[in-house]
């Protein structure tokens, strides 16, 4: 836990709404598909607390467990830059 504080010091309010966004997307998901968070951490391949800590919107869990999390139970995500442009190649 004190990862997360500590990286969430050096994160845009926007970036960690955006991950608590996330997060309650992830939890609100997996409680309509009747999962309890040991199926889900069983079917990602992660420890239950894994799942925990993205449900609570921790900045610290890597993002391929939150992506893997939200893909699991049907939300797809997509970058799209703050300012409305494109990210330059």
């Amino acid at each position: 836990m004190a990862q997360g504080k500590r990286i969430s010091a050096d994160i845009d309010s926007d970036a960690l709404q955006a991950i608590r966004h996330m997060g309650a997307e992830a939890k609100l998901a997996r409680t309509r598909a009747g999962e309890g968070q040991s199926a889900a951490a069983a079917r990602l391949g992660v420890h239950v607390q894994t799942i925990a800590r993205i449900e609570s919107g921790e900045p610290g869990v890597a993002i391929g467990h939150v992506l893997g999390m939200l893909a699991l139970y049907g939300i797809a995500t997509k970058l799209q830059p703050a300012d409305g442009e494109r990210p330059s190649s």
